[in-house]
């Protein structure tokens, strides 16, 4: 068993900025030389996301906006009277997705469908530099 470590980082818009990492993480399996095993990608904040995503205009769009259904904006949060800050939302919503993803990988390659792709989420009130730790396990 083989352990690899890695790190990406990625300028993100404010509040509902997307990156499409399965490139990224691809390139590093190949770098790695492992064949068979399990890329765990993780974000490291409390304010973005890992999940995985058709990378196309329309869920861009229709993911923050069913999030802002269920963790709006505007909503008064806890977070913000402790804090005294404006990214109650953001936390929330990051929480809601998760901040890490397992994603099988094998002959060197991952086991991705079609459309899905490996993708890093901004829910921040501000822009950011989000860094992404990949670690890949195997053989």
């Amino acid at each position: 068993m083989r352990v690899e470590s890695y790190e990406i980082e990625v300028e993100l818009e404010a509040e509902k900025g997307f990156a499409d990492l399965t490139k990224k993480v691809q390139e590093l399996i190949a770098k790695s030389g492992i064949k068979q095993g399990i890329a765990v990608v993780f974000n490291v904040g409390s304010t973005g996301a890992v999940t995985t995503m058709e990378f196309e205009p329309g869920l861009k769009k229709d993911i923050p906006r069913a999030l802002e259904r269920v963790a709006p904006r505007n909503e008064s949060y806890e977070h913000h009277l402790t804090w005294g800050d404006d990214n109650g939302a953001a936390h929330v919503r990051a929480a809601l997705l998760g901040p890490s993803l397992v994603v099988p990988f094998v002959n060197g390659r991952l086991t991705l469908g079609t459309w899905q792709q490996i993708v890093i989420i901004n829910f921040d009130t501000r822009r950011r530099r989000r860094r992404v730790v990949v670690m890949l396990l195997g053989e």
